[in-house]
Protein backbone atom coordinates (compact mmCIF):
# COMPACT_ATOMS: atom_id res chain seq x y z
CA UNK A 1 0.00 0.00 0.00
CA UNK A 2 1.27 3.12 -0.88
CA UNK A 3 1.04 5.69 2.04
CA UNK A 4 0.04 9.25 1.46
CA UNK A 5 1.97 11.69 3.95
CA UNK A 6 -0.58 15.02 4.39
CA UNK A 7 0.18 17.85 6.84
CA UNK A 8 -1.83 17.80 10.08
CA UNK A 9 -3.88 20.77 11.11
CA UNK A 10 -5.18 21.88 14.90
CA UNK A 11 -8.18 19.50 14.26
CA UNK A 12 -6.16 16.52 13.98
CA UNK A 13 -4.55 17.62 17.24
CA UNK A 14 -7.05 15.70 19.58
CA UNK A 15 -6.31 11.95 17.13
CA UNK A 16 -2.80 12.74 17.22
CA UNK A 17 -2.28 13.10 20.85
CA UNK A 18 -4.10 9.70 21.51
CA UNK A 19 -1.90 7.92 18.53
CA UNK A 20 1.31 9.44 20.76
CA UNK A 21 -0.12 8.11 23.70
CA UNK A 22 -1.05 4.50 22.04
CA UNK A 23 2.55 4.20 20.77
CA UNK A 24 3.72 5.57 24.19
CA UNK A 25 2.13 2.81 26.13
CA UNK A 26 3.11 0.14 23.84
CA UNK A 27 6.91 1.50 23.34
CA UNK A 28 8.03 3.04 25.85
CA UNK A 29 7.65 1.07 29.23
CA UNK A 30 10.52 3.54 30.93
CA UNK A 31 7.56 5.97 31.19
CA UNK A 32 5.52 6.06 34.34
CA UNK A 33 2.35 7.35 34.62
CA UNK A 34 2.97 10.69 36.08
CA UNK A 35 5.48 11.20 33.16
CA UNK A 36 3.03 10.30 30.59
CA UNK A 37 0.11 12.61 31.88
CA UNK A 38 2.61 15.10 32.52
CA UNK A 39 4.20 15.35 28.49
CA UNK A 40 0.28 14.97 27.63
CA UNK A 41 -0.56 18.66 27.62
CA UNK A 42 2.24 19.61 26.74
CA UNK A 43 2.74 17.97 23.39
CA UNK A 44 -1.14 19.21 22.79
CA UNK A 45 -0.27 22.71 23.62
CA UNK A 46 3.16 23.61 22.98
CA UNK A 47 4.89 20.83 20.92
CA UNK A 48 2.77 20.02 17.97
CA UNK A 49 2.78 24.09 17.38
CA UNK A 50 6.21 23.78 17.46
CA UNK A 51 7.02 21.47 14.71
CA UNK A 52 6.32 20.61 10.59
CA UNK A 53 3.33 18.31 11.29
CA UNK A 54 2.63 15.42 8.83
CA UNK A 55 0.94 12.32 9.21
CA UNK A 56 -0.84 9.14 7.21
CA UNK A 57 -4.36 8.48 7.91
CA UNK A 58 -6.32 5.35 6.33
CA UNK A 59 -9.42 5.50 3.93
CA UNK A 60 -11.60 6.28 6.87
CA UNK A 61 -9.74 9.48 8.00
CA UNK A 62 -7.30 7.53 10.91
CA UNK A 63 -4.10 8.88 12.12
CA UNK A 64 -1.66 5.60 11.56
CA UNK A 65 1.22 7.48 12.56
CA UNK A 66 2.99 10.68 12.35
CA UNK A 67 5.74 12.90 12.44
CA UNK A 68 7.17 16.29 13.55
CA UNK A 69 10.27 18.16 12.29
CA UNK A 70 11.65 21.41 13.03
CA UNK A 71 14.61 22.72 10.92
CA UNK A 72 16.89 19.33 10.13
CA UNK A 73 15.32 17.33 13.33
CA UNK A 74 12.84 14.70 13.44
CA UNK A 75 11.48 15.66 16.84
CA UNK A 76 8.97 13.05 16.95
CA UNK A 77 7.93 10.08 14.86
CA UNK A 78 5.18 8.07 16.47
CA UNK A 79 3.01 5.11 15.15
CA UNK A 80 -0.17 3.42 16.50
CA UNK A 81 0.22 0.07 17.65
CA UNK A 82 -1.70 -2.25 15.17
CA UNK A 83 0.10 -0.37 12.66
CA UNK A 84 3.65 -0.79 13.58
CA UNK A 85 5.47 -3.10 11.30
CA UNK A 86 3.93 -1.65 8.34
CA UNK A 87 6.04 0.45 6.38
CA UNK A 88 4.78 3.55 7.91
CA UNK A 89 7.54 4.38 10.11
CA UNK A 90 9.85 3.69 7.09
CA UNK A 91 7.50 6.01 4.61
CA UNK A 92 7.23 8.75 7.37
CA UNK A 93 11.52 9.19 7.94
CA UNK A 94 12.01 8.56 3.99
CA UNK A 95 9.71 11.92 3.22
CA UNK A 96 11.54 13.47 6.27
CA UNK A 97 14.89 12.93 5.03
CA UNK A 98 14.09 13.24 1.33
CA UNK A 99 11.27 15.76 1.21
CA UNK A 100 12.09 18.16 4.54
CA UNK A 101 16.07 17.78 5.19
CA UNK A 102 16.13 15.93 8.17
CA UNK A 103 19.72 14.69 9.00
CA UNK A 104 18.98 14.59 12.56
CA UNK A 105 17.04 12.61 14.96
CA UNK A 106 16.04 12.79 18.94
CA UNK A 107 15.31 9.15 20.25
CA UNK A 108 15.10 7.68 23.89
CA UNK A 109 18.15 5.49 24.22
CA UNK A 110 15.13 3.24 26.78
CA UNK A 111 13.79 2.95 23.59
CA UNK A 112 15.61 0.74 21.84
CA UNK A 113 13.30 -0.63 19.20
CA UNK A 114 13.33 3.03 17.86
CA UNK A 115 17.11 3.35 18.14
CA UNK A 116 17.26 -0.12 16.42
CA UNK A 117 15.21 1.33 13.78
CA UNK A 118 17.59 4.82 13.26
CA UNK A 119 20.15 2.50 12.78
CA UNK A 120 19.06 0.81 10.30
CA UNK A 121 18.35 3.55 8.54
CA UNK A 122 21.80 4.81 8.50
CA UNK A 123 21.40 7.50 11.78
CA UNK A 124 24.28 6.84 14.15
CA UNK A 125 24.70 8.01 17.87
CA UNK A 126 26.54 11.77 17.94
CA UNK A 127 25.43 13.14 21.19
CA UNK A 128 23.33 12.03 24.65
CA UNK A 129 21.77 14.31 27.13
CA UNK A 130 20.87 13.03 30.84
CA UNK A 131 17.25 14.27 30.06
CA UNK A 132 14.62 14.24 27.42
Amino acid sequence: MEYKIDDLQKADYQQVVALWEASVRATHHFLREEDIEYFRPLILNVYLDAVNLKGIKDEEGRLLGFMGVFDDNLEMLFLHPEHRGKGIGKRLLHYAVQQLGVTRVDVNEQNEQAVGFYEHYGFETVQRSEKD
